[in-house]
Order: C-alpha cells, then sequence, then structure tokens
C-alpha cells in the first residue's frame, strides 16, 4: 500500500479515517469504517426523521473495549439473563470507543448503537456472548437533553460520522471524558478531579479579561488589533503557567492533584471542514454513481451532499459523474475487474482556494480524455491541477503506483498557519486545515521554545509539525520511516527557506541513537505517532536521551496512556493534555502532552 493517502484520517464513509494523519499506516481504517450506523433507530415520538446524531450528556464516558471483529453466532449461552430476541428495557450508563451506548440488564452488558448515556431504552437483544451482548435501539423511553436530530439525510445508513446525533457540546464533553478514562483506567495515571465546566469557564474568564485589559488600553485607532492581543495575553498567561511548572513551582501540588485535563478544543463552525474527498464510482441505470458503500457490502449509494466536505468537493465531485456519464465513461466493477472509473479524488486548499481533481483509472487509457478534462475545466474554473492515478490490481485501496498530470500544476499550494506546503495528488496533508492549526500550536505552546532549543520531531511525516517547530526553535531533526514522505518534507523545507531543520529516512529508534552518537542532544522531543503508539524502543530511546521536555501528539487515546505510563515510569511526569477535535461528529479525537522531566 502507498503510504500517502491514508494516515489515521476520519473516515467519511468510504472515503477516509481517523484520525489524524499517519500516512502509511492506517490504510485499512481509512477505508473500512463506512457502514457502522445503519442500526441508529428510534421511535418516532423521540426522532422525528430517520436521521440522528450519536449524543452523549457532559462527562459521560465509558471506555468499554471490545473485540474488533464479532465472531460467527455460536451455539445459545446458557445462564444469561437475556436470550437473542428477548425485548427489555435498560438505562444507558456510558458510550465506549465506538460511539455505542452502554447498558446493562441485570449486570450483563449489552452494546446499543445510537443510544446515549443517561437514556432510558427499549432492546431487542441480537446477539449474546459470555460477557456482553448486542442489542438494536427499539424505542426511546427518556431522552438525553444532548440528543439531537442529524442534519445529514443519509446519516443512517452512511457511517462516515458516528455522533452527529449528539450535541456539539455533548461531543466535546464526551471526548474530554474518553481522554481521561483511558488515562485513568489504562495508564493508571492520577488525573485532577476538575470538570470540563469549570475549566471552559476558568478560560473564558481568562480571554475575556484580557481583552478587557486591551480595550481598557487601547485607542479608538487600535481598536483592530484587540482581538489578536488579548489572543496573545491568554497565550502568553499559558505559557507563564506552564514555565511555572517547568520549573517546579508548583511540582509537589500539581503531584498530588494529578494531570490537568482541559476542555477539548473544538471549531466555532464543526461542519463543512474537510478538505479532501475520495469518492468510490459505481453505475446505475442512468449513468456513473458516486457515495458510500452500503451496509455489509459494496454496493455504491449515491450521495450529492456531504455536510463535513467542503462544497467546493461535492460541486467537483457531482460535475465529474454528470460529465463522465454524458461521454459513456464506464465504473469499475470490483467483480469483474472491468471499467475505467474506480474513484475521484478532490483536495480543497482553504486558505489558497485551489483545487486538485484525481480520476482513478483500471487502466492508462481514457475515452474522450480531451474533451472531458475540457468539459471539467470549463464546469470547474477553479481547479488548478487534474491527474490520474492507476490502479490496475483488484484491491481496496484506492490509489496504485502511477501517478501523471492530465492538465495544470502537478502540485497545489496551502498553508498551515505561516508555513507553506505543496500537495500533490498522493501526499498526505491534514484533512481539517482549520483545526490542524490548533492542534500545532498547542505543539509548540507545550515545547516552550526561547529559539535556542534542538528539538527532534519523532514520526515527522512531511515535516508540518517539525517546520511549525523550526519556527521558534535553534535547531530541528525530523525523521520519518517512509522515504516519500521525508522528500515532500525536505521540499516543505526548501519552499519555507528553512535550513534550521534537517530530515532523515529511517525509524525514530534507530535514527535518534545514531543522532545521538554523532553528539547531537534533544531539548525536546515531539512524538506524533500512528494509532499504535509509540515503538517501545523510541520510548525507550527517550528515556535514555533525557530530554527536559516531550510533547505528545496522539490521535489514540488508549495508546496515550499506556505510553505515558512507559514515560511516567522512566522519569517524567505528565503536566497537561488538551484534547483537540479535528474530526467533529467522529468518536475520533485528538490529544497534545506535555512531560517534563523530574
Amino acid at each position: 500500500m502507498n503510504i500517502y493517502e491514508e494516515r489515521s484520517e476520519c473516515t467519511l464513509s468510504n472515503t477516509n479515517r481517523s484520525g489524524r494523519g499517519k500516512n502509511r499506516r492506517n490504510s485499512a481504517a481509512s477505508q473500512g469504517q463506512g457502514n457502522a450506523s445503519a442500526s441508529r433507530q428510534s421511535s418516532k415520538s423521540s426522532r422525528p426523521s430517520q436521521q440522528g446524531k450519536e449524543v452523549r450528556p457532559q462527562g459521560a464516558s465509558l471506555s468499554v473495549v471490545r473485540p474488533k471483529g464479532r465472531e460467527r453466532e455460536s451455539a445459545p449461552i446458557e445462564g444469561l439473563p437475556v436470550s437473542k430476541n428477548e425485548e427489555t428495557v435498560i438505562d444507558i450508563i456510558g458510550m465506549n470507543h465506538d460511539g455505542e451506548g452502554v447498558g446493562r440488564a441485570n449486570g450483563y452488558t449489552l452494546f446499543v448503537q445510537g443510544a446515549l448515556p443517561g437514556e432510558t431504552v427499549r432492546v431487542r437483544v441480537m446477539k449474546t456472548k459470555k460477557q456482553y451482548g448486542y442489542a438494536k435501539l427499539l424505542e426511546i423511553v427518556k431522552a438525553s437533553p444532548d440528543r439531537v436530530s442529524a442534519p445529514c439525510p443519509i446519516y443512517d445508513q452512511c457511517g462516515g460520522c458516528q455522533i452527529q446525533h449528539m450535541s456539539y457540546a455533548g461531543q466535546l464533553a464526551w471526548k474530554r471524558q474518553l481522554v481521561v478514562d483511558n488515562l485513568q483506567r489504562i495508564g493508571k495515571l492520577n488525573v485532577m478531579v476538575e470538570d470540563a465546566e469549570t475549566l471552559a469557564s476558568n478560560e473564558q474568564d481568562d480571554k475575556e479579561g484580557a481583552e478587557q485589559r486591551v480595550q481598557d488600553d487601547a485607542s479608538v485607532g487600535e481598536a483592530n488589533q484587540t482581538t489578536e492581543l488579548a489572543t496573545s495575553e491568554v497565550q502568553m498567561n499559558g505559557s507563564n503557567r506552564i514555565r511555572l511548572r517547568l520549573e517546579g513551582v508548583m511540582n509537589e501540588e500539581d503531584a498530588e492533584q494529578g494531570i490537568r485535563v482541559l476542555p477539548t478544543m473544538g471549531m466555532d463552525e464543526p461542519w463543512r471542514y474537510r478538505n479532501k474527498a475520495q469518492v468510490p464510482i459505481g453505475a446505475a441505470e442512468g449513468g456513473l454513481v458516486g457515495g458510500f458503500y452500503a451496509k455489509g457490502s459494496h454496493r455504491i449509494i449515491d450521495m450529492d451532499t456531504c455536510l463535513i466536505q467542503h462544497e467546493h468537493n461535492d460541486e467537483v465531485v457531482a460535475k465529474v459523474k454528470e460529465l463522465g456519464s454524458h461521454l459513456g465513461i464506464s465504473a469499475y466493477n470490483e467483480e469483474t475487474g472491468r471499467g475505467l472509473l474506480r474513484h475521484v479524488v478532490v483536495k480543497k486548499a482553504f486558505r489558497t482556494g485551489e483545487m486538485m481533481l484525481v480520476l482513478v483509472t483500471n487502466g492508462r487509457d481514457i475515452p474522450y480524455k480531451d474533451e472531458w478534462i475540457g468539459s471539467i475545466r470549463e464546469a470547474i474554473p477553479h481547479v488548478a491541477s487534474i491527474c490520474q492515478n492507476v490502479n490496475k490490481k483488484q484491491t481496496n485501496v484506492i490509489f496504485g503506483d502511477e501517478t501523471r498530470v492530465l492538465w495544470g500544476r502537478d502540485v497545489i499550494y496551502d498553508y498551515i498557519g505561516d508555513v507553506q506546503f505543496a500537495i500533490s495528488a498522493r501526499s498526505f496533508y491534514q484533512v481539517n486545515p482549520v483545526q490542524t492549526e490548533v492542534l500545532y500550536g498547542k505543539t509548540v505552546e507545550y515545547a516552550e521554545l526561547s529559539g535556542k532549543e534542538t528539538v527532534i520531531d519523532a514520526y515527522c511525516g512531511i515535516g508540518t509539525i517539525s517546520l511549525f517547530l523550526a519556527q521558534h526553535a535553534d535547531q530541528v531533526y525530523g525523521v520519518e520511516i517512509v522515504p516519500e514522505a521525508i522528500e515532500d518534507a525536505r521540499s516543505n523545507a526548501m519552499l519555507n527557506e528553512m535550513k534550521n531543520v534537517k530530515f532523515e529516512v529511517g525509524a525514530s529508534e534507530d535514527v535518534i541513537p545514531r543522532w545521538k552518537e554523532q553528539g547531537i542532544e534533544a531539548d525536546v522531543i515531539v512524538v506524533d505517532p500512528p494509532r499504535k503508539g509509540c515503538d517501545p524502543r523510541l520510548l525507550d530511546t527517550i528515556l535514555e536521551m533525557k530530554p527536559e521536555r516531550v510533547v505528545y501528539v496522539s490521535c489514540n487515546p488508549s495508546t496515550l496512556a499506556r505510553d505515558l505510563r512507559v514515560l511516567e515510569d522512566g522519569g517524567y511526569r505528565t503536566v497537561e493534555v488538551t484534547p483537540v477535535d479535528m474530526f467533529p461528529h467522529t468518536v475520533h479525537v485528538e490529544s497534545v502532552a506535555m512531560l517534563v522531566r523530574v
């Protein structure tokens, strides 16, 4: 599989993951989550439409882990308090990491898709195992105050979003609690007892106070600088708090109170945030269709609008289908291996407005190519690049090895903060650029750089975090196991004329010790691993290098908790963790943790 497309992004039905971005590592996750939500149903009185959002009351989380696969049905298990097809009424006491409500019937655990913590529901038991089972939601007897109607008309069918039926405030609270639960249950870590509402209120008070102080000092002509200055003061206050912790002023008190987990950093507008669409194409009477896979199959259901995609992505996909149908372009058939068009991939640069269209085809020859490209250019003038990727393999991996430019440039350009990036057809780029800037900003804050430090960025990918850090550090070293990613990282460094960053190909646990032998000592190590977390040898390497600070960027709360436990046992203390909502309306949550050596 090519590393580039599928790092741990959130899964958009058939188009993408989780989480985050780890080029090579999570292709399967990016392709396979698409059909998890067809059983979200409720009573007509409680849910006026067939759409629904998975909702969670503030602070309600239950980190119940269940096996990934569901084995074949075996003989009925005797002695259970419930039996298959039995209907019962249960209280939902939490929600697991897959977004399923968790309830108990006479002490027996049932997972119920679409049910929310705090709700009383009537369910039908669908499957039983020795210690847990699965039930279908039949009726909401008592609804959660966080339950809302999902605005997406195909929410129950698609599965790309798992918790659209939950209020956004509820989603943010649940994601914070999910992080807290994992730190406590898996990491056995001491978390400060401080609820999310209090934390959010304190931070808002800090911001409003800073804004008022700036307004008091600002003249009328300087009023347009108020917000920027106030934000800077809040950030400075955060840095001062961290500096006090680093200097040991509050170490004894913090050690007793535990890790501070801040409120989840959400979006002002948590819709239309995705800059990339990957849509499988199929055939139906009347022409091409493209959208998502029906539950339990690879039958493509047509879709015109996705509420978490940028509107321009929807427009481009719709136009490509329309023009392709008019020209008689055939769709790829997985069963026969015949047909031409497999996927339509669209990338949108939020800052520059440029767009790239990639046609993934089962073969190199495209009938009516010039006419098709001409029609696309005429209909979609903001497309700056049209590429073709050839994938003749019978596989569910989207991209093949050959990519060529049909028209325009081979890259489009976008910015995260002040850093410019070139985005090619197969290169990875974070799918939520707004929240990526928030995530990286928190990473820089936790690194507490003065301009004199040497920083190592493990799992550096195409250098996004490295280049952010390089703006504030003396020297940054990035390491990544994927050669193509390092090529992009070096190109992006040259694009931004950054000469204080060096990239090397290899496994972090192999390269970093070699750097140490060369006399490179890191003041700060930043890790941004895939969902499986850090390699144990990398953790050993960090403990041997003994940097003053470690900043851990995570897309998986469970492996974050596991790795923090190892680092704490090795002489570090986790000071603060901030969850960041990179993928609203899904169960995925990013986190940034700051550790100091004690």
